[in-house]
């Protein structure tokens, strides 16, 4: 491999990868990537906001230009700021994610999502029993009928606690309680 594609990932797939779209003319994320420097100091240190029609703002963490944005923010405020819309579009994301394999699931249990079946009876059973429902005179198509509407509830839920929060630490549990998250 060449030197520039090594040090580009030590992984080797990534380097046969990335020697196959060079061959092939198959512009890559790396290629992008240096298409763009050099980048901005400003974004890269998470001190440019662009939350509002008034800026961008760009704060010198330096202490020679700007130290508030237009709106009054510090430094501080808009690394928290920007740190916490990525946090929040990752979850989100990852929350349409779950959503989809919920769905998937819930499909399954009607019988309507091809060759999906469960595979692990106990898991299923344990699952359900963690939400409160009941296997008693039921079949396991049943059960995850009833799982899978219990789990959907859970996707924009107003009202008390999300029901798989109970599965984080204990620690964490008390902390959120804590600070009445």
């Amino acid at each position: 491999m060449e030197q520039e594609i090594y040090e580009k990932s030590f992984d080797l797939a990534t380097q046969t990868m990335l020697q196959k779209a060079r061959e092939e003319g198959i512009e890559t994320a790396w290629d992008r990537y240096e298409k763009q420097l050099p980048q901005c100091s400003f974004g890269q240190l998470g001190v440019c906001c662009r939350n509002c029609n008034m800026g961008p703002c760009r704060i010198d963490p330096f202490g020679e230009g700007a130290d508030r944005g237009i709106c009054g923010a510090t430094a501080d405020i808009i690394v928290a700021r920007n740190l916490l819309r990525t946090i929040a579009a990752g979850a989100a994301a990852h929350s349409d994610h779950a959503r989809d394999a919920v769905l998937t699931f819930k499909k399954m249990s009607e019988g309507e999502a091809g060759n999906y079946r469960i595979k692990d009876e106990a898991k299923l059973l344990s699952l359900a029993s963690e939400y409160g429902i009941s296997s008693e005179g039921k079949n396991l198509e049943e059960i995850a009928v009833k799982l899978a509407d219990t789990l959907l509830l859970e996707f924009g839920k107003q009202d008390g606690h999300l029901l798989c929060t109970r599965r984080a630490p204990e620690s964490r549990l008390k902390l959120w309680v804590e600070l009445g998250i």
